[in-house]
Protein backbone atom coordinates (compact mmCIF):
# COMPACT_ATOMS: atom_id res chain seq x y z
CA UNK A 1 0.00 0.00 0.00
CA UNK A 2 1.19 3.34 -0.38
CA UNK A 3 1.51 6.08 1.71
CA UNK A 4 1.53 9.58 1.38
CA UNK A 5 3.41 12.73 2.45
CA UNK A 6 2.10 16.23 4.16
CA UNK A 7 2.05 17.49 1.16
CA UNK A 8 0.01 14.35 -0.55
CA UNK A 9 2.39 13.25 -2.64
CA UNK A 10 2.69 9.25 -2.72
CA UNK A 11 6.10 7.41 -1.36
CA UNK A 12 7.40 4.23 -2.37
CA UNK A 13 6.89 1.89 0.59
CA UNK A 14 10.61 1.64 2.50
CA UNK A 15 11.49 -2.22 3.88
CA UNK A 16 10.39 -3.04 7.02
CA UNK A 17 13.04 -2.22 9.44
CA UNK A 18 12.33 -5.56 11.90
CA UNK A 19 12.98 -7.66 8.80
CA UNK A 20 16.38 -5.72 8.19
CA UNK A 21 17.39 -5.76 11.76
CA UNK A 22 16.66 -10.04 11.86
CA UNK A 23 19.00 -10.15 9.04
CA UNK A 24 21.52 -8.02 10.39
CA UNK A 25 21.60 -10.38 13.15
CA UNK A 26 21.48 -13.39 11.26
CA UNK A 27 24.00 -12.40 9.07
CA UNK A 28 26.41 -11.50 12.39
CA UNK A 29 25.50 -15.15 13.75
CA UNK A 30 26.38 -17.13 10.40
CA UNK A 31 29.99 -14.85 11.09
CA UNK A 32 29.96 -16.24 14.31
CA UNK A 33 28.97 -19.75 13.80
CA UNK A 34 31.11 -20.06 10.33
CA UNK A 35 33.56 -23.02 10.50
CA UNK A 36 37.36 -21.79 10.62
CA UNK A 37 39.67 -21.99 7.27
CA UNK A 38 40.63 -25.08 6.14
CA UNK A 39 44.09 -24.41 6.97
CA UNK A 40 43.38 -23.35 10.73
CA UNK A 41 41.49 -27.01 10.74
CA UNK A 42 42.74 -29.34 13.88
CA UNK A 43 44.44 -32.59 12.64
CA UNK A 44 45.95 -33.88 15.29
CA UNK A 45 46.21 -33.23 18.96
CA UNK A 46 49.43 -34.68 20.88
CA UNK A 47 48.98 -34.60 24.40
CA UNK A 48 46.45 -31.63 24.25
CA UNK A 49 48.25 -29.67 22.05
CA UNK A 50 46.16 -29.15 18.57
CA UNK A 51 48.25 -29.15 15.26
CA UNK A 52 46.49 -27.32 12.26
CA UNK A 53 46.69 -28.03 8.52
CA UNK A 54 48.77 -24.63 8.75
CA UNK A 55 50.88 -26.16 10.74
CA UNK A 56 51.38 -29.00 7.93
CA UNK A 57 51.67 -26.86 5.20
CA UNK A 58 54.35 -24.86 7.12
CA UNK A 59 56.85 -27.34 8.04
CA UNK A 60 56.30 -29.26 4.32
CA UNK A 61 57.74 -26.35 2.97
CA UNK A 62 60.06 -25.99 5.10
CA UNK A 63 61.57 -29.24 5.15
CA UNK A 64 61.36 -29.06 1.38
CA UNK A 65 63.42 -26.29 1.41
CA UNK A 66 66.21 -27.68 3.79
CA UNK A 67 66.30 -31.30 2.51
CA UNK A 68 65.42 -30.85 -1.62
CA UNK A 69 63.08 -33.55 -0.78
CA UNK A 70 59.35 -33.37 -0.75
CA UNK A 71 58.29 -35.26 2.55
CA UNK A 72 54.65 -37.49 2.84
CA UNK A 73 52.12 -35.79 4.76
CA UNK A 74 52.64 -38.56 7.51
CA UNK A 75 56.49 -37.93 7.66
CA UNK A 76 55.63 -34.30 8.46
CA UNK A 77 52.98 -34.97 10.64
CA UNK A 78 55.00 -37.27 12.82
CA UNK A 79 57.86 -34.61 12.93
CA UNK A 80 55.12 -32.12 14.80
CA UNK A 81 53.90 -34.66 17.16
CA UNK A 82 57.21 -35.04 18.01
CA UNK A 83 58.41 -31.69 18.54
CA UNK A 84 54.83 -31.55 20.31
CA UNK A 85 55.93 -34.50 22.73
CA UNK A 86 59.62 -32.77 23.05
CA UNK A 87 58.25 -29.43 24.43
CA UNK A 88 55.50 -31.34 26.50
CA UNK A 89 58.25 -33.60 27.73
CA UNK A 90 60.54 -30.60 28.59
CA UNK A 91 58.41 -28.60 30.39
CA UNK A 92 57.41 -31.79 32.54
CA UNK A 93 61.30 -31.57 33.84
CA UNK A 94 61.14 -27.97 34.11
CA UNK A 95 63.14 -27.20 31.06
CA UNK A 96 62.33 -24.20 29.11
CA UNK A 97 63.96 -22.47 25.92
CA UNK A 98 63.24 -18.56 25.89
CA UNK A 99 62.65 -16.21 22.82
CA UNK A 100 66.31 -14.99 23.30
CA UNK A 101 67.88 -18.21 22.47
CA UNK A 102 65.40 -19.06 19.57
CA UNK A 103 66.32 -15.49 17.90
CA UNK A 104 69.79 -16.48 18.41
CA UNK A 105 70.02 -19.75 17.06
CA UNK A 106 67.48 -17.85 13.99
CA UNK A 107 70.47 -15.39 13.79
CA UNK A 108 72.89 -18.03 13.65
CA UNK A 109 71.49 -19.56 10.80
CA UNK A 110 70.97 -16.25 9.06
CA UNK A 111 74.55 -15.27 9.59
CA UNK A 112 75.63 -18.99 7.82
CA UNK A 113 73.46 -17.29 4.50
CA UNK A 114 75.90 -14.24 5.10
CA UNK A 115 72.18 -12.14 5.79
CA UNK A 116 70.75 -10.14 8.87
CA UNK A 117 67.79 -12.17 10.37
CA UNK A 118 65.45 -9.82 8.80
CA UNK A 119 67.19 -10.78 5.16
CA UNK A 120 66.50 -14.31 5.96
CA UNK A 121 63.48 -13.48 7.37
CA UNK A 122 62.04 -12.10 4.29
CA UNK A 123 63.75 -15.00 1.93
CA UNK A 124 61.29 -17.52 4.38
CA UNK A 125 58.73 -15.37 3.30
CA UNK A 126 59.51 -15.78 -0.31
CA UNK A 127 59.11 -19.24 0.03
CA UNK A 128 56.30 -19.14 1.41
CA UNK A 129 57.09 -20.20 4.91
CA UNK A 130 56.68 -18.17 7.91
CA UNK A 131 59.81 -17.12 10.50
CA UNK A 132 57.52 -18.38 13.30
CA UNK A 133 57.31 -22.02 11.39
CA UNK A 134 61.41 -21.84 11.33
CA UNK A 135 61.65 -20.41 15.09
CA UNK A 136 58.91 -23.51 16.34
CA UNK A 137 60.68 -26.21 14.67
CA UNK A 138 64.30 -24.63 16.91
CA UNK A 139 62.35 -24.34 20.13
CA UNK A 140 61.90 -28.04 19.68
CA UNK A 141 65.47 -28.86 18.76
CA UNK A 142 67.48 -26.77 21.50
CA UNK A 143 64.81 -27.93 24.14
CA UNK A 144 65.50 -31.47 23.30
CA UNK A 145 69.15 -31.45 23.02
CA UNK A 146 69.46 -29.68 26.42
CA UNK A 147 67.42 -32.44 27.84
CA UNK A 148 68.84 -35.48 26.22
CA UNK A 149 72.64 -33.89 27.01
CA UNK A 150 71.11 -33.64 30.69
CA UNK A 151 70.10 -36.97 31.00
CA UNK A 152 72.38 -38.93 29.30
CA UNK A 153 75.41 -37.03 29.85
CA UNK A 154 77.88 -39.71 31.10
CA UNK A 155 76.82 -41.79 28.17
CA UNK A 156 77.91 -39.39 25.59
CA UNK A 157 80.89 -38.50 27.00
CA UNK A 158 84.16 -39.18 24.12
CA UNK A 159 87.43 -40.16 25.79
CA UNK A 160 90.91 -40.05 23.96
CA UNK A 161 90.98 -43.62 24.38
CA UNK A 162 87.71 -44.10 22.21
CA UNK A 163 89.16 -41.88 19.91
CA UNK A 164 92.31 -43.20 18.86
CA UNK A 165 90.19 -46.81 18.86
CA UNK A 166 88.46 -45.39 16.17
CA UNK A 167 91.10 -43.86 14.72
CA UNK A 168 92.87 -46.80 14.36
CA UNK A 169 89.70 -48.76 12.79
CA UNK A 170 89.43 -46.27 10.29
CA UNK A 171 93.24 -46.43 9.50
CA UNK A 172 93.34 -42.83 10.46
CA UNK A 173 96.88 -40.80 11.36
CA UNK A 174 96.70 -40.50 15.05
CA UNK A 175 100.00 -38.00 14.86
CA UNK A 176 98.30 -35.31 12.45
CA UNK A 177 99.22 -32.22 13.71
CA UNK A 178 96.91 -29.34 14.39
CA UNK A 179 97.32 -25.42 14.89
CA UNK A 180 95.64 -22.83 17.09
CA UNK A 181 95.93 -19.18 15.05
CA UNK A 182 95.47 -16.56 16.91
CA UNK A 183 93.42 -13.49 14.43
CA UNK A 184 92.47 -10.49 14.52
CA UNK A 185 89.35 -9.75 12.93
CA UNK A 186 89.10 -6.82 10.59
CA UNK A 187 85.98 -5.71 8.75
CA UNK A 188 85.91 -2.79 5.76
CA UNK A 189 82.61 -1.64 6.65
CA UNK A 190 79.44 -1.62 4.33
CA UNK A 191 77.02 1.80 5.58
CA UNK A 192 73.45 0.58 5.43
CA UNK A 193 71.06 1.33 2.35
CA UNK A 194 74.55 1.58 0.44
CA UNK A 195 74.00 1.43 -3.42
CA UNK A 196 75.67 -1.50 -5.13
CA UNK A 197 78.47 0.25 -6.67
CA UNK A 198 79.85 1.02 -2.71
CA UNK A 199 80.25 -2.59 -1.75
CA UNK A 200 82.48 -3.00 -5.29
CA UNK A 201 84.87 0.70 -3.87
CA UNK A 202 84.97 -1.28 -0.91
CA UNK A 203 86.28 -4.01 -1.64
CA UNK A 204 88.83 -2.75 -3.27
CA UNK A 205 89.80 -0.57 0.12
CA UNK A 206 89.97 -3.82 1.66
CA UNK A 207 92.38 -4.99 -1.09
CA UNK A 208 94.28 -2.19 -0.63
CA UNK A 209 94.87 -2.69 3.15
CA UNK A 210 95.32 -6.34 2.42
CA UNK A 211 98.31 -5.31 0.12
CA UNK A 212 99.96 -2.55 2.79
CA UNK A 213 99.67 -5.34 5.24
CA UNK A 214 102.85 -7.11 5.79
CA UNK A 215 103.36 -7.40 9.51
CA UNK A 216 100.52 -7.54 12.61
CA UNK A 217 102.08 -4.50 14.53
CA UNK A 218 102.20 -2.11 12.04
CA UNK A 219 99.25 -3.64 9.92
CA UNK A 220 97.09 -2.96 12.83
CA UNK A 221 97.84 0.15 13.26
CA UNK A 222 97.52 0.68 9.78
CA UNK A 223 93.93 -0.76 9.56
CA UNK A 224 92.54 1.27 12.93
CA UNK A 225 93.10 4.46 11.81
CA UNK A 226 90.90 4.14 8.55
CA UNK A 227 87.99 4.69 7.76
CA UNK A 228 84.91 2.52 7.77
CA UNK A 229 87.55 -0.40 9.29
CA UNK A 230 86.70 -2.05 12.22
CA UNK A 231 89.22 -4.14 14.26
CA UNK A 232 87.95 -6.38 16.88
CA UNK A 233 89.92 -7.83 19.48
CA UNK A 234 92.30 -11.00 19.05
CA UNK A 235 90.70 -14.10 19.00
CA UNK A 236 92.28 -17.90 19.42
CA UNK A 237 90.69 -20.48 17.40
CA UNK A 238 92.25 -24.52 17.13
CA UNK A 239 92.44 -25.09 13.53
CA UNK A 240 89.51 -27.92 14.28
CA UNK A 241 87.36 -25.56 15.81
CA UNK A 242 87.30 -23.53 11.94
CA UNK A 243 85.11 -23.96 8.99
CA UNK A 244 87.07 -26.79 6.17
CA UNK A 245 87.23 -23.34 4.05
CA UNK A 246 89.00 -20.73 6.61
CA UNK A 247 90.68 -23.81 7.85
CA UNK A 248 92.11 -24.28 4.59
CA UNK A 249 93.24 -20.32 3.96
CA UNK A 250 94.88 -19.64 7.07
CA UNK A 251 97.34 -23.04 6.19
CA UNK A 252 98.36 -21.39 3.44
CA UNK A 253 98.62 -17.64 4.87
CA UNK A 254 101.89 -16.68 5.98
CA UNK A 255 101.81 -14.68 9.61
CA UNK A 256 101.44 -10.82 9.43
CA UNK A 257 99.42 -11.20 6.65
CA UNK A 258 95.33 -10.66 5.80
CA UNK A 259 93.25 -13.51 4.98
CA UNK A 260 91.44 -12.59 1.46
CA UNK A 261 88.41 -10.46 2.01
CA UNK A 262 84.95 -12.37 2.28
CA UNK A 263 81.00 -10.39 1.98
CA UNK A 264 79.15 -10.80 5.25
CA UNK A 265 76.40 -8.74 6.43
CA UNK A 266 78.27 -5.86 7.75
CA UNK A 267 81.20 -5.94 4.84
CA UNK A 268 84.24 -7.30 3.61
CA UNK A 269 85.98 -9.44 6.87
CA UNK A 270 89.15 -10.51 6.76
CA UNK A 271 91.76 -12.41 9.53
CA UNK A 272 94.94 -11.10 10.06
CA UNK A 273 97.38 -13.86 11.31
CA UNK A 274 99.11 -12.85 13.95
CA UNK A 275 99.98 -16.29 16.03
CA UNK A 276 100.34 -19.83 14.94
CA UNK A 277 101.47 -22.89 16.99
CA UNK A 278 101.30 -26.65 16.91
CA UNK A 279 98.43 -28.85 18.31
CA UNK A 280 98.81 -32.46 18.55
CA UNK A 281 96.01 -33.00 21.36
CA UNK A 282 93.10 -31.64 18.83
CA UNK A 283 93.74 -32.24 14.94
CA UNK A 284 90.78 -31.74 12.83
CA UNK A 285 90.98 -35.26 12.18
CA UNK A 286 90.44 -36.08 15.91
CA UNK A 287 87.78 -33.63 16.45
CA UNK A 288 85.72 -35.27 13.13
CA UNK A 289 86.51 -39.15 14.82
CA UNK A 290 84.82 -37.55 18.10
CA UNK A 291 82.09 -35.94 16.81
CA UNK A 292 80.99 -38.87 15.10
CA UNK A 293 81.18 -40.81 18.33
CA UNK A 294 79.27 -38.45 20.09
CA UNK A 295 76.64 -37.69 16.89
CA UNK A 296 75.86 -41.77 16.87
CA UNK A 297 75.26 -42.06 20.79
CA UNK A 298 73.45 -39.00 21.23
CA UNK A 299 71.46 -40.39 18.00
CA UNK A 300 70.69 -43.62 19.44
CA UNK A 301 69.90 -42.54 23.02
CA UNK A 302 67.65 -39.49 21.44
CA UNK A 303 65.76 -42.18 19.67
CA UNK A 304 65.30 -44.68 22.15
CA UNK A 305 64.33 -41.75 24.59
CA UNK A 306 61.60 -40.54 22.18
CA UNK A 307 60.01 -43.88 21.86
CA UNK A 308 59.25 -44.65 25.19
CA UNK A 309 57.47 -40.66 24.97
CA UNK A 310 55.48 -42.12 22.50
CA UNK A 311 54.37 -45.20 24.38
CA UNK A 312 52.50 -43.02 26.60
CA UNK A 313 51.72 -40.04 24.76
CA UNK A 314 48.39 -38.94 24.18
CA UNK A 315 47.86 -38.65 20.58
CA UNK A 316 44.29 -38.29 18.70
CA UNK A 317 43.45 -37.53 15.04
CA UNK A 318 40.28 -35.61 14.10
Amino acid sequence: MMERTMSGQRRKPQPNRVWIAGALVAAAFAVLVAPAPARAQVVVIANGSPITELDISQRSKLIATSTRKTPTRQEVINELIDDRLKIAKAKYYGLDVGDKEVDNAFENMAQRQRMTPAQFGQMLERSGISPAALKARLKAQIVWTQMVRGRFGSSLQVGDADVANAMRAANTPENVTGYVYTLYPITVIIPNGSAPGIADAKRREAENLRSRFNSCDSGIRLARGLRDVAVREPVTRSSSDLPDQLRDVLARLEIGRLSTPEATPQGWQMFALCGKRENQTDSPAKKEIREKLFNERYEAESKKFLEDIRKSAMIEYK
